[in-house]
């Protein structure tokens, strides 16, 4: 076999530094596009904390609260009521015929230990019709399974019976996915120490596959966009659908045998 002449050698040598100076630009844009959305995603930190906090002055025959961060804020959503939270409240208006007030304690970037610290307090003053809990994901970045499991113990003993709580939801990255299976086993036990109903976000995000990160993720790579908190709604509402006709559909059939 001929060996490449001196100029197709240099014309290879070329090509290869033009297509790697393209992968470099390529990959400078990218993230200087993605810190662009992350900028623009944290503007709107104090936007939905607003919203939630003037939402949560309306008054309601039910009280929904939830404890999280966020995504119960519903950060990457195209509003808050596009939130898992926001979905779900509005389910249970349909399924029940009633008015629902909801109290969002939720903070954005919160961990297990800060909602004990700032969550908890807040909740304890409230009597709350219904609960959901999705805490935990921001715990993963620095994983301490001890402190972990602490901090849910402390959680989950302060909810009431029909709390519903969700486990983690899937990161598709297996480095990732080591330390949430730990997490959600925590999760899981506790809860059925304090026989707690845990929901299934886990599967229900896994479900959607890797490609969900193009089709659910909001431009962060992070957060979940309105599709997929439809999807963490989704999760919810079996749950929540069947505690809502438990509880409030026989209140619903008293009332109309008085009348």
């Amino acid at each position: 076999m001929t060996s490449p002449t001196p100029r197709i050698r240099s014309a290879i040598a070329t090509g290869a530094a033009v297509f790697a100076g393209g992968v470099v630009l390529a990959t400078t844009l990218w993230r200087r596009d993605l810190e662009q959305q992350k900028a623009i995603l944290n503007e709107t930190l104090p936007v939905h904390s607003a919203w939630w906090r003037d939402h949560a002055k309306q008054s309601g025959e039910l009280l929904y609260v939830a404890i999280g961060d966020s995504a119960a804020q519903g950060i990457g959503a195209s509003s808050p009521s596009k939130s898992y939270v926001g979905v779900l409240a509005d389910h249970v208006r349909l399924a029940t015929g009633q008015t629902v007030r909801v109290v969002n304690l939720s903070v954005s970037g919160a961990t297990v230990a800060l909602a004990v610290r700032d969550q908890l307090p807040r909740f304890a003053r409230l009597e709350a019709d219904l609960v959901t809990v999705a805490i935990g994901a921001n715990d993963i970045a620095a994983w301490n399974p001890a402190a972990f499991e602490a901090g849910i113990r402390t959680v989950f003993a302060a909810l009431p019976p029909h709390a519903l709580i969700a486990d983690l939801p899937c990161f598709h990255l297996p480095h990732n996915e080591v330390k949430v299976a730990a997490a959600n086993e925590i999760i899981r036990r506790v809860a059925a120490e304090h026989e707690l109903t845990v929901v299934p976000l886990h599967a229900t995000t896994k479900r959607a596959g890797f490609r969900s990160i193009l089709t659910h993720v909001a431009r962060d790579l992070f957060h979940p966009n309105d599709r997929g908190y439809r999807s963490w709604a989704e999760a919810f509402l079996p749950a929540i659908s069947a505690d809502v006709a438990h509880r409030f559909s026989a209140v619903n059939q008293v009332s109309e045998d008085a009348d």
